[in-house]
Parts: structure tokens; C-alpha cells; sequence
């Protein structure tokens, strides 16, 4: 052995060891138990950053523990094509060029855009494998595979028949710089400074933000409750600049603590307004199209900027005295996920999914413990959500993604939907001129499908009826086995975007949860606890440290430190100390390996002593394992790898080697024991330092892999 370990000479030619002996490869066995996870597929749109280096330390180091305990193990890899998420990182680049999505037609796009992914798709896989993920590369899926597509077709399908997805004019958060619309989970909120005016609306006088939207006003509300308007009410208020006559109305949803008490109702652009709105049949009228211009209104306005616009109007309604007053307001503004442009709430015609069977579903699962979340508090913000969803918006204005396979007739205007292959003639009334939808599926949509699909597609089972359930299908063998799977491990930021709906969309298509288990991970700060971003100068890459310090020493610094779900602080100093640890574990190994002419002589078995020394050390190691493994069960993944550590730096190299180096002929069976018992009760952590050490000193032939050692039991 070198003097000190060398990561750079062996983790890569282990990593193809491992692969090639088919390590990763799970036989299915019913006599077994079965240990089934889904990879939440990283994005196919860039590098790897350190926040995916710790989701694949924390999977990694679970699948390795449950394959060593002789579970059948199948971790399944991804990669997501991302929807908008990639679009818009693909117009980002476009931007460098001088060029944007609207100088190429959609196919053109759409090629350019799935060239781009398939080069981070294959970088993807060459960095998780550069991660140690120990995941079965034969069952690999991509989210715009055709088999799962198919899936996703038949899932949409399915609820259609089932009525629970419908086609409508609704209020919809949409972006006008992304072109496209979201659902209620995809905004975001900033706290903004503004401007609050108060505008004579003749009988009352009525404060908002946005007077540039007075146009699509359809009426005035107050609240039941406040006297103040009570006479008001049946009357009619006038519309400024054009002088419309509007009606005065009452509902309890108006707030009478903000402004006047008195709302303007515009449907057309506020979620609240649509709701009064739909309860009083006022008309809808749109004056801000999808590229944020103005529309329906005075000639002089049309075409403007919503921003541009607010001035023209505010300074026309000063100049005929009917500003009565403007005050400062902070508040709170819905942005774009995405790019943080202010969301323009517009009525929209759209494809929606009825949540409330699905989210029922989801709840009575979680109340019956058929799904568990492994912190109690993402349990609570889970339940909140599926009481408060509202139907989801599920179309996406954008070229790259899943197109929606709805076609419409052009003689009766109605929507026949298939599982993906278009239609000779209308269902309704047998036209043959169809034309299909142009939006594509809102990707949290064919994603939300992820865990049963990605196992039916594994079958090569695509020709199937939902729901579909266990041994329905003989040939589905993964689906069978591994359905629903063991646990789901992914970022708590995504649990309403993708959790939430892989339960909803999984006990409709399936009748069963999709996973057992629900384990969450916090964010990868920095060492003074700040986020790590660009803008900061403290991002960590994960591939120069381990380029640097070697794998190992980075997924140990990923899990020290704190509980799998709260936010971890990282550093190189604490990626550094990791990898003092592999020298120190490697040291070890030279100094138990140096008396041995012959390591196939090396005793795994417990060895017979009555030294006090070598009773402690050996007593020491089945506590530690049997704490070890019950940190591991529970997800304590920090404190599993915190507890290996002292056990073997501090009890093992510091005290008991020391003590026994005068008796060392009489101690070489206990310590060939313990030492080969701390590398595999270390493996899931470090697994590459302990498989090189494995190999050295340990393994009967080159067959013989730590990977598929059995974790002992004392």
C-alpha cells in the first residue's frame, strides 16, 4: 500500500468494477426483501451543483446499506427533461447569440432544444457515476422516453374518462416574458414597494394598485358588513376616462381594512376579482394580452406596457381630477418562478386536473400512514397544501415538452382526446379535420407519474388499463416486485410541486401509495450558514473537491453535521478533514496488512481471546453496529457516519491500537476483525477507500467486493 491513499488512482477503475461485476444490478428473488427507490431525475440541462451531489450521497449511501443487508436493491436513475425549466436556460443561451425562441419555428426549436439536453444528459450520467451512485444504469429512464410518454398518455387519458381533467377559461398565473402559464404552486413572492391611488369612482371612491386595469373593471364590492356602503349597494358607480356605468355589489371576500373597503372588480386580471366575478355572472374582459400589451382599451393605451400604460392612465386621471390621493405601500407581489418578472393573473382557456378526488385520496393515505414523512413537520406543510390546492393548470404555452394530445374538430370546436395517436375523425360528430393542441404538458404532470411509470416502462409494459395494479400484469416483473417502492428521497422545496402530486397521481393509477416512505432533504449552505449562490462568490463545486479531496471525503462532509432534513453547512475545510479521515482509515490498513505475507490468511471470524483489550475493542464494535444500523433505519444519516468516525478513529486507531502494539502477533486476529467490520459498517459512506482496501486485504479473489459484503450483525 502507498503511503497515503490516492483517489485519483483508484476510485475510477472501481467505479467500472463495480458496474461490470453487476453490483448494481438487483435479481429479483420473492423469497427476498425487496428495497426499491426512484432517483428524482436531475434536470437535463446542466452541471451537476452541490445540492444534487447531496441527494446522491444520502440515496447512494441508503441503497449500498440495504443491498448489503442481502435486500433485493433496485436504485432506478433518471433525468428530466425539465419543461420550462430548460427552455428557459436554452433561451439564456440563445440571449449570448443575440437570438431568442421567436426567430425559430416550433420543430426547429424543439430540435435544437432536445440536441442541448442530450449533451447534459450524458454529462449528468458521467457525474452521478463520478458521485459513487451505485444505481442500476440498465433500467435508466428519461422523462421523454417514448415508453413514457405512452404512460403519461394513458394517465391523461384515464382522468380525462374519468372527468376529472377539463378544458376552461379560468384565472391563470402567467408570465409574459416566458410566454407561458403556471400553476398555483409555480409562484413566487417578493415584497415591493408601490403605489396606492385612490380614484373617484363617483358614488365611491375606490383605492388600487393597478389603475392601468380600470378598463376590464366589470363592477364595485363592498363587504356585507360594512355599513358605510350599505345604501350604496344596487346602485351604480362611473367608470373613470370612459364614464361606464358599473354596479355596486356585495361579498364577504373584500377586505374592509384595505384602501376604501371598496374594490374595483376587474375578473379578467385578479384571482379574487374572477372568483366575485363568477358568483355575480359579471362579464370578463381582457386588457392585457400574453405578451404583457395592452388590449380593449381607448385607442391610446393599446399596445402599451402594462408599466407604460399605468403612467399614461395615472397622468390622464390627474389631469381630470379623479386621483383623489396616492399613498406608499409595501406589499407582496406574485414573480415568475423562474425569471421573477411579475405575474400577470389573466383568464386563460387551459387544460385543468379536479384535485379535490386526488387530493382526498392523498390525504386518507397520509392520515392511514400508508405513506409516511420521516419529519413530522413536512408531514403538517403536506396536509395543508391537499387542503388548500386548487384545481391545477396542467398546459404550458411552451415548444419543449410532452405535447397534450387533444385534438380539435374544426366543425364542432370540441376536444377528442387519445393516448397520443391522432384521430381519423372527431368523436362527436365525425369530422376528419382535427387539430392538435399546441401546449405541452406542465412537466410536474408527467413527472408526478414518475415512480410507477419509470418501473412499467422498465417492463416494457405500455399497453395496459388503469388502474393497474400488483399482478395484474404478469410480465410487469420490476412493477410486481418493486411497486409501491420503499422510499421517496428528494429536496423538501419540491414536496407540493412533486410529492404531493406523485401520491395524488399514484393512488389513481395504481390504488396504492407510491412510496412508503417520504425523506426530505434540506439546502447545502455555506460555513457561515448563508445560501450558496454566484451572486455570493461561495459556491462549492462538487466536482473540483472531488477532483481535489477525493469522493469519499466530499460525501462524508455532506452528511456531517446535521439531520438529513434540515439545511447542511459546508466547506472545503470540512471536505479537507474528510479526506484526513480516508488517509487515516487507509494508514490503518498498512499497518494491520504489514505482517501478513499472505492476505487470503486474514481471519474474518470472531476471534477467541480473553485480553481485556481485545474484549473492549471487540464489545466497542457490536455496540457501535447495532447503532449504526438502527441511525441508518431511522435516516439519521449524520449521526451514522458521525458514529463510524469515532469508533474508528478514536476507539479503534487511537486506543486500542496503541494499547496493543506490544502484543501485536496476539492481537492480529482482532484486529483483522474489527478492522474488516469498520470498512463495511464505513462502505456506504466511503465506498470507494474501502473497497480499494477490500481488494487488498480482505477479498478471497477479484470477485470478492465489499459492495456485496453482508453488514454484519454483531
Amino acid at each position: 500500500m502507498d503511503k497515503v491513499w490516492d483517489h485519483k488512482k483508484y476510485e475510477s477503475d472501481i467505479y467500472n468494477l463495480w458496474e461490470k461485476s453487476g453490483s448494481f444490478i438487483p435479481q429479483i428473488d420473492k423469497n427476498k426483501k425487496a428495497f426499491c427507490m426512484i432517483m428524482p431525475p436531475p434536470n437535463a440541462n446542466g452541471d451537476l451543483h452541490i445540492g444534487h451531489a447531496r441527494f446522491v450521497t444520502v440515496e447512494d449511501v441508503i441503497t449500498r446499506y440495504h443491498r448489503m443487508k442481502g435486500e433485493v436493491t433496485l436504485w432506478l436513475p433518471g433525468t428530466d427533461h425539465a419543461g420550462i425549466e430548460t427552455q428557459y436556460v436554452f433561451e439564456k443561451e440563445l440571449a449570448k447569440e443575440g437570438k431568442s425562441r421567436f426567430d425559430f419555428d416550433s420543430d426547429t426549436l424543439y430540435k435544437m432544444i432536445a440536441e442541448y439536453t442530450l449533451k447534459y444528459k450524458g454529462n449528468t450520467e458521467k457525474q452521478l457515476k463520478a458521485l459513487g451512485a451505485s444505481c442500476d444504469w440498465t433500467r435508466e429512464k428519461y422523462t421523454l422516453d417514448a415508453d413514457i410518454v405512452k404512460i403519461v398518455y394513458k394517465t391523461f387519458k384515464a382522468l380525462f374518462d374519468d372527468g376529472l381533467i377539463y378544458r376552461g377559461e379560468r384565472i391563470v398565473n402567467y408570465c409574459t416574458h416566458c410566454g407561458t402559464s403556471y400553476s398555483q404552486l409555480e409562484t413566487d413572492t417578493i415584497e415591493k414597494d408601490d403605489k396606492l391611488y385612490y380614484l373617484d369612482y363617483g358614488l365611491v371612491t375606490i383605492a388600487t394598485t393597478r389603475p392601468e386595469t380600470i378598463f376590464a373593471d366589470c363592477a364595485v364590492a363592498v363587504n356585507p358588513k360594512d355599513t358605510r356602503y350599505k345604501k350604496l349597494v344596487g346602485k351604480n358607480a362611473i367608470l373613470p376616462i370612459v364614464e361606464r356605468e358599473l354596479p355596486i355589489i356585495e361579498n364577504a371576500l373584500v377586505d374592509i381594512e384595505f384602501g376604501t373597503g371598496a374594490l374595483k372588480i376587474t375578473p379578467a386580471h385578479d384571482a379574487v376579482d374572477f372568483e366575485i366575478g363568477q358568483k355575480n355572472h359579471l362579464p370578463v374582459i381582457g386588457v392585457v394580452d400574453e405578451k404583457g400589451k395592452m388590449i380593449n382599451t381607448p385607442e391610446k393605451y393599446i399596445g402599451l406596457t402594462v408599466y407604460k400604460a399605468r403612467e399614461e392612465v395615472v397622468s390622464d386621471l390627474q389631469n381630470l381630477g379623479k386621483i383623489k390621493k396616492i399613498e406608499n405601500i409595501h406589499h407582496l407581489v406574485a414573480v415568475c418562478y423562474k425569471d421573477k418578472s411579475i405575474i400577470e393573473p389573466r383568464v386563460s382557456d387551459q387544460w385543468f386536473i379536479n384535485v379535490g378526488p386526488l387530493a382526498k385520496l392523498a390525504l386518507s393515505a397520509i392520515k392511514d400512514k400508508k405513506v409516511t414523512f420521516t419529519a413530522k413537520k413536512f408531514e403538517k406543510i403536506a396536509i395543508h397544501w391537499l387542503k388548500n390546492l386548487k384545481d391545477w393548470n396542467i398546459s404550458r404555452q411552451i415548444v419543449w415538452g410532452i405535447r397534450i394530445p387533444a385534438f380539435k374538430c374544426e366543425k364542432c370546436r370540441k376536444w377528442t382526446i387519445t393516448e397520443g395517436i391522432k384521430p381519423k375523425s372527431c368523436n362527436y360528430c365525425n369530422h376528419n379535420i382535427l387539430v392538435q393542441d399546441t401546449d405541452t404538458f406542465d412537466t410536474w404532470f408527467s413527472s408526478g407519474q414518475w415512480p410507477y411509470a419509470t418501473l412499467l416502462a422498465s417492463d416494457r409494459i405500455t399497453n395496459f388499463q388503469l388502474p393497474i395494479s400488483k399482478n395484474k400484469y404478469k410480465d410487469a416483473k420490476d412493477f410486481n416486485y418493486f411497486y409501491p417502492t420503499s422510499i421517496m428521497e428528494t429536496a423538501y422545496d419540491i414536496l407540493p410541486f412533486w410529492v404531493l402530486r406523485m401520491i395524488m397521481l399514484g393512488l389513481y393509477a395504481t390504488g396504492e401509495v407510491p412510496f412508503k416512505d417520504v425523506l426530505l432533504h434540506g439546502l447545502v449552505r455555506d460555513k457561515e450558514g448563508q445560501k450558496i449562490s454566484k451572486s455570493k462568490g461561495n459556491v462549492i463545486n462538487p466536482l473540483a473537491m472531488i477532483d481535489k479531496y477525493g469522493c469519499d471525503a466530499l460525501r462524508m462532509g455532506l452528511v456531517w453535521g446535521a439531520l438529513v432534513e434540515n439545511d447542511v453547512s459546508l466547506s472545503e475545510e470540512n471536505i479537507r478533514g474528510q479526506r484526513n479521515f480516508s488517509n487515516k482509515i487507509w494508514n490503518i490498513g498498512r499497518f494491520v496488512f504489514q505482517n501478513k505475507t499472505n492476505k487470503k490468511n486474514l481471519k474474518l471470524s470472531i476471534p477467541k481471546t480473553s485480553n481485556k483489550e481485545d474484549r473492549w475493542i471487540l464489545e466497542e464494535l457490536e455496540t457501535t453496529i447495532k447503532k449504526v444500523s438502527r441511525a441508518i433505519d431511522d435516516y439519521k444519516l449524520n449521526t451514522a457516519a458521525e458514529m463510524v468516525y469515532d469508533f474508528i478513529w478514536h476507539k479503534f486507531a487511537d486506543k486500542y491500537i496503541e494499547s496493543i502494539k506490544s502484543r501485536r502477533t496476539e492481537a492480529q486476529p482482532t484486529l483483522e476483525y474489527v478492522y474488516s467490520n469498520s470498512l463495511k459498517i464505513l462502505h456506504p459512506f466511503m465506498p470507494y477507500v474501502t473497497e480499494a482496501i477490500w481488494s487488498m486485504g480482505f477479498a478471497k479473489d477479484k470477485k470478492d467486493l465489499i459492495i456485496n459484503a453482508s453488514w454484519p450483525t454483531k
